[in-house]
C-alpha cells in the first residue's frame, strides 16, 4: 500500500514537472515571438574613451560640425579660442597667466581609434574665413566643406584635406537674400550629391531656403523655401505648436542631407520638424519631433542608419538635449536617448551628427558642452522605452 502511494506521488511529481516544462517553454517561446514581433530600433552605447585626449595642451570651442569620410574618419569643426574664456585659453594669453591652456586648429580629423591625424584651418590669404564657422562635410571626392553663420558671412568654402582652399563661394560682408545666385547669408551645412556632383546649402540663419550649386564650378542652379515654395525673408514671429504649420522656413535652416534613394532631408530646426524633397525641390512630406518644445527647436541635425535600406534617421536636438530614432519612411519617432549634462553619454547643445560605415554615431556638442562622442552600434532590439536616457556601456554598468 505504501509502495503503491509512492508510486502515484512520484507519477504525480513527474507530470507535474513535464507540465511545468512544457509551460516554461511555451512562455519562453511566447516571449520570443512577442521581441520579435515587437517595433525594433538600433541600440547605442556611449564609448566613454573616445577620442583619445588632444596634444598640445589643446582645448575644443563650440563645436559645431561632424563628418566621417570614405576611410571612416571622423573630422570636426569647432570654434576655438572664440569661444573659450580666459581661464580655458590661459597658455595664449599676452602674456600667458598659466601653462594650459589653448584653443585647437578649428578642423581636426580622427581616425577610428581615436587618434588625432591631421589639423588645420583659421584666416590666411587668398580666402575668407568665416567669422563664425558652422558646419562640416567631406565629399566623395575627398574636398572638405565648411560654411559660416557669423554675422558678415555670407559664403562657403572647399579645401583639400590638407587644408589649401580650392575655391571659394560667395563673400564675406554681403547680407544676400534668399533669391541671391551669387552669395549666401549665414550658411549652416553643405551636403554634396555623388550622384549629381551638386552641393546642397543650407542656408541657413539669415535666409529661408536650400540652395543647390554644382560641386566643380560653384554655379547656382536653383533653390527653393519651404515646401517647395518661392522662399519669403519675411519675420514670421516666434514659432507656435498650435498654430498651423508654417509656410516658409524659419531661421535656422541647419541641414540638408540626401538619403541614398535621392531624397533630401531638411532640418527646419525651430519649427521643429523635417521636410523631405525631391533633388528638384518637389515636396514629398513632413513630419515633427517633439512638436511643443520651443526656443532653439528640435531638429538640429539628421543622419541615417548604414543598413542598405535606411531605415531609420537619427535626430540631435539640443534643446532637449537628446537624439531621437525615427523611423525614415514615416518619420515617425521611435524612441530616443541621452539626457542633459556633462558626463558620457549626457548631452549639453547636441549640435551635429553623423553615422560611420559601421553604424556607429558621432555626436558634436556647441555652448559649453564643446565636445565630440561616439556611440558604438549594438545591433537592433525591441523598443521597451521611449526614453532610453543616458547608455552607459552594459558591461561596466553593474
Amino acid at each position: 500500500m505504501k509502495r503503491k502511494r509512492n508510486l502515484c506521488i512520484g507519477a504525480t511529481f513527474l507530470v507535474l514537472l513535464v507540465t511545468l516544462g512544457v509551460g516554461q517553454s511555451v512562455l519562453e517561446k511566447t516571449a520570443a515571438a512577442q521581441s520579435k514581433s515587437a517595433v525594433q530600433a538600433p541600440r547605442f552605447e556611449v564609448d566613454p574613451l573616445w577620442p583619445k585626449p588632444l596634444p598640445n595642451h589643446w582645448l575644443l570651442g563650440m563645436t559645431i560640425g561632424v563628418a566621417v569620410d570614405a576611410q571612416d574618419h571622423v573630422w570636426i569643426i569647432h570654434r576655438s579660442s572664440a569661444t573659450l574664456n580666459n581661464n580655458e585659453k590661459g597658455a595664449e594669453l599676452t602674456p600667458p597667466i598659466a601653462e594650459c591652456c589653448k584653443g585647437a586648429p578649428p578642423i581636426l580629423e580622427f581616425d577610428q581609434a581615436g587618434n588625432l591625424l591631421r589639423h588645420f584651418g583659421g584666416p590666411g590669404t587668398g580666402y575668407e574665413w568665416p567669422d563664425s564657422n558652422h558646419g562640416i562635410f567631406v565629399d566623395h571626392k575627398g574636398f572638405v566643406w565648411i560654411g559660416g553663420n557669423g554675422a558678415s558671412d555670407g559664403l562657403v568654402l572647399k579645401m583639400t584635406q590638407d587644408g589649401k582652399v580650392v575655391k571659394q563661394i560667395g563673400r564675406k560682408g554681403v547680407k544676400a537674400d534668399s533669391h541671391s545666385k551669387e552669395h549666401f547669408f549665414k550658411v549652416a551645412k553643405v551636403t554634396v550629391d555623388p550622384k549629381a556632383n551638386e552641393a546642397y546649402i543650407s542656408d541657413g540663419y539669415g535666409n529661408k531656403r536650400v540652395a543647390v550649386l554644382d560641386a566643380d564650378t560653384g554655379a547656382f542652379k536653383r533653390y527653393w523655401g519651404a515646401y517647395g515654395n518661392k522662399p519669403d525673408d519675411a519675420d514670421l514671429g516666434r514659432y507656435s505648436p498650435d498654430a498651423p504649420p508654417a509656410q516658409q522656413f524659419r531661421n535656422p535652416v541647419h541641414c540638408a542631407d540626401l538619403s541614398n534613394d535621392g531624397l533630401l532631408y531638411v532640418c527646419d530646426r525651430v519649427n521643429n520638424r523635417i521636410q523631405v524633397f525631391r533633388p528638384d525641390g518637389t515636396f514629398v512630406k513632413e513630419g515633427f519631433v517633439q512638436k511643443t518644445t520651443l526656443a532653439a527647436g528640435t531638429v538640429w541635425d539628421l543622419a541615417f542608419s548604414r543598413d542598405p535600406q535606411q531605415k531609420y534617421i537619427y535626430v540631435a536636438d539640443g534643446q532637449d538635449q537628446k537624439v531621437f530614432i525615427l523611423l525614415r519612411d514615416t518619420l515617425e519617432v521611435l524612441t530616443s536617448f541621452g539626457d542633459g549634462g556633462r558626463q558620457p553619454g549626457q548631452f549639453f547643445g547636441v549640435h551635429s551628427i553623423v553615422t560611420d560605415s559601421k553604424g556607429n554615431i558621432y555626436t558634436t556638442e556647441t555652448y559649453e558642452g564643446k565636445r565630440l562622442q561616439k556611440f558604438v552600434y549594438k545591433g537592433l532590439a525591441p523598443v521597451t522605452k521611449q526614453s532610453q536616457g543616458v547608455l552607459w556601456p552594459r558591461s561596466t554598468s553593474r
